[in-house]
């Protein structure tokens, strides 16, 4: 596992505002939560803000990397100082065999512990992204699609060997094919990878016609993925092993989805409620009605109770967001609508009303 830096200098939980203790839901919970506060296109401004909270979820959101993550988090420094230096690749086990040797050889115990670098470990390949736009009520259902992307494949003339068809790789005679060289220290030794062969253990002597030799070629690529339903916008979708593959054509990187969700003509969303205005008359608030109200999968019949002010949000439970046994709500706002035109029988009506109607305000209570 190399140290990073990075996740030396920066405490990802502290960026999400959850502690380390935080299930799975929680981090998915709290990353939508800052996506959607800071995403540049409702916030300008806050592209980098933006990008750590991203970088953030990037790592704690998969449970490999969080693991990885947090056993450097745990080294401090010595993962900083020790990690990714001069080419060499350190796991946590190697660490603590390197010092185990040392103390083991110092202490007169059984000889010299080696702690080298691993020619049996597959480099993974680089990590891909790729954006996604869909309709607001796709990503409310989820669905099934694609994305094209560009990127390395394994080479379709010499399967990722980088040797001429009809040839094949010979053996690396520096490091006698481990891939490795090693350098002793005295009381323990440090291996890197040979830089004839870059840690394969093999050397093309007849480079294939199409990738000259690297195993990997430019293709562009349509991948299939699943939308799980009631996806956030700015949320990251993962397709594991779909991104670039290594130097040698195999053990591909994964590739990352950035969601991107239109507008609706009259819904709108918060977390897994779904937000609606609905225009009714002045008679209905005073007098109270039943309205027709649309939902994400038909209508219901809402009952608005005499007296109802502007603004007044009613709840329809269980007519929002469906994921799995959870069901958000519908929440629908009305607003009193006023007429630009009215008929006479309309107007006499209305002077009627208001002659038997009590003013709001007076001259006595000193508004006027």
């Amino acid at each position: 596992m190399a140290a990073q830096r990075e996740w030396i200098e920066t405490d990802y939980y502290k960026v999400l505002g959850i502690p380390q203790t935080a299930t799975d839901k929680e981090i998915a919970r709290a990353y939508r939560k800052l996506a959607k506060q800071y995403h540049p296109d409702a916030n300008p401004g806050s592209e980098e803000r933006f990008k750590e909270i991203s970088a953030a979820y990037d790592v704690l959101g998969d449970p490999n990397k969080r693991k990885e993550y947090d056993e450097v988090r745990k080294m401090g420094p010595i993962a900083s100082g020790l990690g990714g230096q001069g080419g060499f690749n350190f796991k946590i086990d190697d660490i603590t065999d390197l010092f185990g040797g040392i103390f083991r050889t110092a202490g007169g115990g059984a000889g010299k512990r080696r702690s080298s670098y691993s020619s049996s470990t597959t480099p993974k390949g680089a990590d891909l992204q790729a954006e996604i736009h869909l309709s607001f009520l796709d990503a409310i259902k989820g669905l099934t699609t694609s994305v094209n992307v560009t990127s390395n494949v394994r080479c379709s003339v010499c399967s990722g060997t980088g040797a001429k068809p009809g040839t094949s790789p010979v053996t690396c005679q520096r490091c006698n094919g481990t891939g490795t060289l090693n350098d002793n220290q005295g009381l323990f030794s440090l291996s890197s990878p040979c830089p004839d062969c870059g840690g394969r253990g093999v050397k093309v002597t007849e480079l294939c016609p199409n990738c000259h030799g690297s195993g990997v070629e430019r293709k562009n690529r349509q991948i299939k993925l699943r939308i799980p339903p009631g996806v956030s916008d700015g949320q990251k979708i993962k397709v594991p092993s779909r991104g670039e593959p290594n130097a040698m054509g195999t053990n591909p990187g994964d590739l990352y989805v950035l969601i991107h969700i239109d507008k609706h003509p009259i819904f709108d969303r918060r977390g897994d409620d779904i937000l609606l205005n609905t225009p009714i008359t002045f008679p209905e608030a005073v007098l109270g009605a039943t309205v027709t109200v649309p939902t994400l999968d038909g209508t219901v019949s809402l009952k608005i109770p005499p007296g109802t002010k502007s603004g007044k949000t009613f709840r329809v439970k269980g007519k929002g967001i469906t994921r799995g046994n959870h069901h958000g709500d519908l929440l629908v706002t009305v607003d009193i609508t006023v007429p630009d035109k009215i008929s006479d029988q309309q107007r006499k009506a209305l002077e009627n009303f208001a002659k038997h109607t009590p003013a709001v305000h007076s001259k006595e209570d000193g508004r006027i």
